[in-house]
C-alpha cells in the first residue's frame, strides 16, 4: 500500500515481502535500477494498494551452460535480472556431450579433460566452475530468493563424462572420444550394465547434493540412443537379471536408482518427459518438453509435471522473427505472445489432477546461441513473459498490457547493461493466408533486383515504430517513420530499423535494390542432364582455401543434393572432408526476377557471385538474393564444402537450393530436370 503518509508491504513470509518489494520498485521509473546517481527524474510512485500471489509455485529458466559457457559475474548478472521479476526456480544445465561444467574432486578429469572441446577451426572451447564458485552462485541467488536446480544429465549426453572416463561406457576401446563438438546427440552413453557406473553417479551425486538446498536434482534423462545398450553384453546381461522388457524398461531402471539415490540425501528426482519410457520412477517430477502428452500423462497419473513444451513458446532460444533477419538460432519459432499466453494446464488433464501442475519454465539452451549477448538477446523479453504470464491467472492476462508495460522493463534492462530482442523490420510476402503464423507472412530479402519499379513494403512481428534513411546514413529515432510502402524507382539503399520509446534502436538492416535488365538465356546446342563436378579432397573452411588446390577428381551429378552424396552422419570424423564444384546451365522457366535460396557454399550464375554462405555456419539460408533473368538456359556453379561450423556440418543440410518468382510465396527446388551441361 502506498499513500502519501508512506509505503507499507506485508507478507506472510521474507520471500512475500521480497516480490512485494520488486512491485515497490516497478512503480518507480526505471532509472531506479541505474548503479549511479541519476538527477532530473521525480521520484514518486502512484496511491495504491496492490494484493497479488502468483498463479504458480513454479516460476523457472533452464540456462545451459553447456554449450555455451558463463562466467560467474554473468551468471549473477542473469540471475539479477530475473529476481525483478519474480521467478523463482533456475534449473542450471550442467553437464552435456558437449561439456562438462562442475568441478567433482573424485573425479578431476571431468574438468581436466571433458570441460574442453575442439571445434572444427581447432579453437579449444571449454570453462567450468569449481564447487566454491558453485557456492558462490547458490548463496547469490538464494539472497534473492531463487533456487538453482542442477541438472547432471543420465545416462545420455554424457559425452563430457565419458571422454575423462572411458570406461562410463559400453565399449571403452571401440574408439577414441572425444568431448562433443557438434549439436545434436552422440550414440555412445553411459553403461547400464556396469555397476561401476552407478557407483561414478552415485559419488558425483555425493558432491554435488551438497553444494544445492534445493530439494530438486534434475538427472536429464532425455534423448539417450539404446543402439549401445542393444548389443552390450553387460546391459543385457542386466536387461535378463532384472527381467526387464527391453532397453526402454532398462533406461526406468537407471533412473529409479537415480531416485533412490537422492532419496538418501532427502532430494527428489526431476526428469525430462522421456523417463515415463519404461514406466515412470515413484516420486519423479517431469518435465514435459517433447509438447504436451508427456506432461499431461504424468499428471493424469498422479506426478508432478513442470511444463516446458517448445510447442509453447518455452523453448526460448528459437528464432523470434523471419530467419532472414534475425541472428542465426535453432529451428522453430518462439514469439513473446506465445511465451507469455501459454497456459500450463491443458484442458486434457483431469480436473482432480491439475494441481500436479507445478509450473512452467522457459529454456535457454545454447546452441547457436555464440555469445553472452546473443543468450540475452534471446532471454529477454521471452523470459519477462514467462514471468508474467505463470504469475498471472491464465483469464487475467493481457498481451497488449503487456507489450505496452515491457517498454518501461526494456529501460530497467538497460540500466543492467544487457542486451534483449527488438523486433527487426522485415518483408512480408506478397500473397499470405490471412491465418497464417507469424513465419510463413515474412520473406525478408537484403537484395532486390527489379525491372521496371517495385516497392518496400515492412512488417514486425509485433507492432513497433519502424524508421529508414535513403541516403546511407544510418537510421536514428529521428530517421523518416515508416508509415506505408515505399515506391523504388532506382538503384537505391534502403536502411531500415526499430525504435522503441526510449528512443534506442534496433540493428540496422540495410536492403540493396537494383535495376537490371533481363539477363540473357544462352542457346545449348547439345545438352547432357545434370552437372559436371569437381572434386577436391582436404580440410577446407571456405571457398578461398580452393584456389590453389590442383587435384581435382572430375565426375558428375544429376540433381544438386548429390553434390553431398554422403549419408547423414552423428559424428564428424565420420565425415569426407572435402569440396565439390557442381558446374552447367539451370533451365529459368519464364522472364522475371527470381529471388535464389542456398545452404550451400556459393552460387555463381551467368559468372555472377550470387550467394555467397562462405565462412558461415550453413544453415537456413542467410543471403537469399535475386536476379532479372530471361527464360531459357543460364550458367551456373555451385560450391560444397564437408565442413563443420559453429557445431553445425553443412552435411546435415537438405534441399540443396530453392527459387521463387519475386512475385511468388513460396519457394520450390531447383529439380534434376532444370539442370544441364
Amino acid at each position: 500500500t502506498s499513500s502519501p503518509r508512506g509505503v507499507e508491504l506485508v507478507g506472510k513470509t521474507a520471500r512475500a515481502l521480497f516480490y512485494a518489494y520488486q512491485s515497490l520498485l516497478q512503480l518507480l521509473p526505471a532509472e531506479v535500477e541505474s548503479t549511479s546517481k541519476v538527477l532530473g527524474i521525480a521520484w514518486q510512485i502512484p496511491a495504491v494498494q496492490i494484493q497479488d500471489e502468483p498463479a504458480f509455485e513454479y516460476r523457472g529458466v533452464m540456462v545451459d551452460v553447456c554449450r555455451h559457457f558463463l562466467t560467474v559475474e554473468e551468471m549473477k548478472k542473469h540471475i539479477d535480472i530475473i529476481s525483478l521479476f519474480k521467478i523463482n526456480k533456475l534449473h542450471w544445465h550442467l553437464t552435456e556431450d558437449q561439456g562438462w561444467r562442475i568441478e567433482i574432486k573424485r573425479y578431476p578429469r571431468l574438468t581436466e579433460i571433458g570441460s574442453k572441446r575442439m571445434e572444427g577451426d581447432g579453437q579449444i572451447y571449454g570453462g567450468f566452475y569449481t564447487q566454491e564458485q558453485i557456492k558462490e552462485i547458490v548463496k547469490y541467488a538464494a539472497d534473492r530468493f531463487v533456487t538453482i536446480i542442477p541438472e547432471i544429465e543420465m545416462p545420455g549426453h554424457g559425452m563430457g563424462a565419458i571422454t575423462a572416463y572411458p570406461w562410463l561406457t559400453c565399449f571403452p576401446d571401440a574408439r577414441e572420444y572425444k568431448v562433443r563438438n557438434l549439436w545434436g546427440v552422440e550414440d555412445d552413453v553411459f553403461c547400464a550394465g556396469k555397476e561401476s557406473t552407478f557407483e561414478f553417479i552415485e559419488n558425483v551425486l555425493e558432491e554435488v547434493i551438497p553444494l544445492f538446498p534445493s530439494e530438486y536434482v534434475h538427472i536429464g534423462g532425455d534423448e539417450c540412443p539404446k543402439d549401445r545398450w542393444k548389443v552390450c553384453p553387460n546391459c543385457q546381461k542386466r536387461i535378463k537379471e532384472e527381467g526387464l522388457k527391453d532397453e526402454h524398461e532398462l533406461q526406468s531402471y537407471v533412473i529409479r536408482r537415480a531416485e533412490k539415490m537422492l532419496a538418501k540425501h532427502g532430494k527428489k528426482l526431476i526428469g525430462w518427459d522421456e523417463i515415463l519410457e519404461g514406466g515412470l520412477a515413484p516420486s519423479a517430477t517431469v518435465m514435459s518438453w517433447r509438447g504436451e502428452d508427456g506432461g499431461i500423462q504424468s499428471a493424469n497419473m498422479g506426478h508432478d509435471v513442470i511444463m516446458t513444451p517448445g510447442s509453447g513458446g518455452l523453448y526460448v532460444n528459437r528464432l523470434q522473427g523471419d530467419h532472414r533477419a534475425e541472428p542465426l538460432a535453432v529451428r522453430g519459432y518462439a514469439y513473446l505472445q506465445d511465451t507469455y499466453s501459454y497456459n500450463p494446464i491443458p484442458e486434457a488433464i483431469d480436473p482432480t489432477k491439475r494441481h500436479h501442475i507445478k509450473g512452467a519454465q522457459a529454456c535457454l539452451w545454447s546452441e547457436y546461441l555464440y555469445s553472452t549477448e546473443l543468450m540475452q538477446y534471446h532471454a529477454y523479453p521471452s523470459e519477462i513473459a514467462l514471468a508474467e504470464g505463470v504469475w498471472t491467472a491464465q483469464g487475467q492476462k493481457n498481451f497488449k498490457d503487456f507489450t505496452r508495460r515491457l517498454d518501461n522493463a526494456y529501460v530497467r534492462l538497460d540500466q543492467h547493461r544487457v542486451n534483449y530482442h527488438i523486433p527487426l523490420p522485415e518483408q512480408p510476402l506478397p500473397k499470405m493466408e490471412l491465418d497464417a503464423r507469424p513465419e510463413k507472412r515474412t520473406a525478408s530479402l537484403n537484395f532486390v533486383a527489379f525491372t521496371d519499379s517495385t516497392t518496400l513494403a515492412l512488417t514486425s512481428s509485433r507492432p513497433i515504430r519502424i524508421v529508414y534513411t535513403t541516403d546511407g546514413s544510418e537510421p536514428t529515432a529521428q530517421s523518416s517513420p515508416y508509415t506505408q510502402p515505399l515506391p523504388i524507382y532506382t538503384d537505391r539503399v534502403v536502411k531500415v530499423a526499430s525504435v522503441l520509446p526510449s528512443g534506442k534502436v534496433s540493428r540496422v538492416r540495410s536492403i540493396i535494390f537494383q535495376k537490371q535488365e533481363l539477363a540473357p538465356a544462352v542457346l545449348l546446342v547439345e545438352q547432357k542432364p545434370g552437372l559436371r563436378t569437381r572434386t577436391a579432397i582436404g580440410d577446407f573452411r571456405r571457398a578461398s582455401d580452393l584456389i590453389e588446390v590442383v587435384a581435382w577428381t572430375e565426375g558428375r551429378v544429376s540433381k544438386l543434393e548429390e553434390l553431398r552424396p554422403d549419408d547423414l552422419r552423428n559424428d564428424f570424423s565420420e565425415f569426407q572432408r572435402k569440396a565439390v564444384w557442381g558446374e552447367g546451365y539451370v533451365h529459368i522457366p519464364t522472364d522475371g526476377v527470381y529471388v535464389f535460396s542456398t545452404n550451400l557454399d556459393q552460387m555463381w550464375l551467368d559468372g555472377q557471385l550470387l550467394i555467397d554462405n562462405s565462412g558461415e555456419v550453413p544453415k537456413y539460408s542467410p543471403h537469399d538474393t535475386s536476379k532479372a533473368l530471361k527464360a531459357g538456359w543460364h550458367a551456373v556453379r555451385f560450391l560444397f564444402i564437408g565442413r563443420e561450423q559453429g557445431g553445425f556440418p553443412s552435411y546435415w543440410d537438405g534441399e540443396q537450393v530453392r527459387f521463387r518468382a519475386i512475385k511468388d510465396s513460396s519457394f520450390r527446388p531447383i529439380t534434376a530436370d532444370m539442370l544441364a551441361h
